[in-house]
């Protein structure tokens, strides 16, 4: 049984001004093609209200106007206690509604739905006792899913061709319905900090986004409802976060360009707020986070270009102090996870506002273009301020986020000269503890802990992440398609050479001085070596036949978009290579929640 404070009963006095319900027999005729104006709603009715699906009209106003003697006669007689809301009361407001549209009604409904909220709060005075928590899920279902059905049916707002929406501020009943529309918003923001079924929260979520059209006008109001969805968005289980994600691209799509800037500010600064520190566990979270953020900042992008290179240019100053200082309080500033995934959702984001294929949908270069040079200068100044080995995880991190803007946006990225050391000094050097390590995580570790350095774990998963990453780079249209790659692979394959050789130079089995096998990290060098040459004389014979000279741009592109980099031996190699890393992920899952029920059990 729910419990509801004890009060001393007055009379509810309802600010809000009445006006004339449009009812008659137009509504009933609505009412038959529920199905096709509203089929969600409809589909709601008849999962859990198929009852008013089939009723009768002169029962209808029989029970509307015999409820409404009982509340006068309440009000009369000024009870001594607070009138208990029954189903039955229920029902003939979501009939009132269901049939005629009622403002009445909905008010009606609205008033007991504070009520619900409010319930248990000792100084609040409510106008009705809900003693049943099947009652109290019903109300809250049914303001949650009929309010939107009365306001879009008396007062529509407009959605744009580009999905835009305009606010009904000049719909004559506006004025009259805002007060109301207010004071129920204000409620559900109320609810969602006491809600803890995520069922219940996805819902409220879902239909308050339906009213986001009729609260603009009010920043309180706005200002309340996107800190409430951001906080979902960035704590709740994955449902709940997608459910408050669309809350919130809802409101940015708006045609009021300051409720777009409002929500790409918060969001960026509770995306860095939420991912200070990163775990197995939390990572998936975050990676949901930047991806459904990028969404946002990809609605207008002339708009978002002004907040993008405000926040590129604050991890540039980050990096030009850290320097300039050479400190170890300055280094921190660059070397943490919350620059890590600021660099990586820029990436996202200019990668999926500068894709090929997006920009070839929408008639022209991005507004963002002119941001890929300063993150991609910004990136490769981080990796380089500290280049020794125990920075391997940091400078794979930002690595990846270079190579995933590349490969979207068909920019040529210099990353050889990052990844190389990475592949090189294991090979060359004294990477030969033993020990009983465990291999590294690289996607949840930003600095190798002090016993991992020099140890045969560290040498060999450093090696195969940096050939993994080199081999996915080689292999991405900038470089692979181009007409030039036989001459790019040049300097990379003579570094690699030259490190299977040093791996091999004491013995020929792949040995150093202390006996120790570098004949793992050698193998997975020389495979991707041999893979690159096929892939040079592929592009070799493919280029016999070419008779226009470099100058002719028009040509040489016309070649290089010819070019299918998933059907050359590289592509091949790369394509198995990410089956077989796909496979390792999802084992390394399933042993993890093994071990998590294990650890519950």
């Amino acid at each position: 049984m729910v419990r509801h404070p004890r009060v001393t009963f007055r009379s509810p006095v309802y600010l809000i001004i009445y006006v004339d319900d449009d009812e008659g027999a137009a509504h009933l005729h609505e009412l038959s093609k529920l199905a096709e104006k509203d089929p969600e709603f409809y589909t709601y009715l008849q999962e859990n209200d198929k009852e008013l699906l089939e009723f009768d009209p002169d029962s209808m106003d029989a029970n509307e106007d015999g409820d409404d003697e009982y509340e006068e006669e309440v009000e009369d007689e000024e009870m001594a206690s607070v009138p208990e809301l029954t189903k039955n009361i229920l029902q003939n407001w979501q009939k009132a509604i269901l049939e005629h549209r009622s403002l009445r009604a909905l008010r009606k409904l609205l008033i007991a739905f504070r009520s619900a909220v409010h319930m248990n709060e000792e100084d609040q005075v409510v106008a009705w006792s809900i003693n049943h928590s099947t009652v109290y899920n019903k109300l809250v279902t049914t303001a949650f899913k009929y309010t939107p059905v009365v306001l879009t049916h008396h007062c529509p707002h407009k959605t744009l061709p580009d999905g835009r929406f305009k606010s009904p501020t000049q719909n004559h009943k506006w004025k009259t319905l805002q007060k109301l529309i207010l004071s129920y918003f204000h409620n559900v923001m109320q609810l969602l900090t006491q809600l803890t079924d995520n069922e219940l929260l996805v819902m409220a979520l879902s239909e308050t986004a339906k009213l986001v059209p009729y609260v603009t006008s009010s920043r309180k109001a706005i200002k309340v409802y996107l800190k409430a969805c951001l906080d979902l968005w960035s704590s709740s289980e994955d449902k709940v976060r997608i459910a408050a994600f669309l809350c919130v691209r809802k409101l940015a799509s708006s045609t009021d360009t300051s409720l777009l800037d409002m929500a790409l500010k918060n969001t960026y600064i509770t995306l860095v707020r939420a991912c200070k520190q990163t775990s197995a566990h939390s990572l998936p979270s975050i990676n949901l986070m930047k991806n459904s953020a990028s969404e946002l900042y990809t609605i207008d992008h002339a708009a978002a270009y002004q907040r993008a290179f405000g926040y590129i240019r604050q991890l540039a100053i980050l990096l030009r102090n850290s320097i300039k200082t050479r400190s170890k309080e300055s280094y921190k500033q660059v070397y943490n996870w919350q620059y890590v995934h600021c660099v990586d959702f820029w990436a996202i984001v200019l990668a999926r506002a500068c894709d090929r294929q997006s920009e070839a949908a929408r008639g022209g270069e991005s507004e963002l273009r002119p941001l890929i040079y300063p993150l991609v200068q910004v990136s490769l100044g981080a990796v380089k301020l500290i280049p020794n080995a125990r920075s391997y995880p940091y400078h794979l991190q930002l690595s990846r986020s270079l190579l995933h803007l590349s490969q979207h946006t068909h920019t040529y990225i210099p990353l050889a000269p990052t990844l190389l050391p990475m592949i090189v000094t294991p090979l060359t050097s004294s990477f030969n503890k033993g020990g009983s390590l465990r291999p590294l995580d690289f996607e949840t570790t930003l600095r190798a802990p002090q016993q991992y350095l020099k140890t045969r774990v560290y040498g060999e998963g450093v090696v195969d992440e940096a050939c993994s990453v080199l081999a996915e780079y080689l292999a991405s249209v900038p470089v692979h398609a181009s007409v030039a790659f036989p001459e790019v692979t040049v300097p990379v394959l003579a570094a690699l050479r030259h490190a299977i050789k040093a791996a091999y130079k004491f013995t020929g089995n792949g040995k150093d001085k202390k006996g120790k096998s570098k004949g793992k990290e050698a193998v997975t060098v020389k495979a991707l070596v041999d893979r690159v040459e096929e892939s040079v004389k592929w592009v070799e014979d493919r280029r016999k036949g070419v008779s226009f000279a470099p100058e002719k741009l028009d040509e040489v592109h016309r070649w290089e978009n010819n070019v299918k980099t998933e059907e050359t031996p590289l592509g091949k190699f790369v394509r198995v290579q990410r089956k077989a890393k796909e496979n390792r992920r999802r084992l390394m899952e399933k042993v993890c929640s093994s071990i998590g029920g294990k650890m519950l059990n």
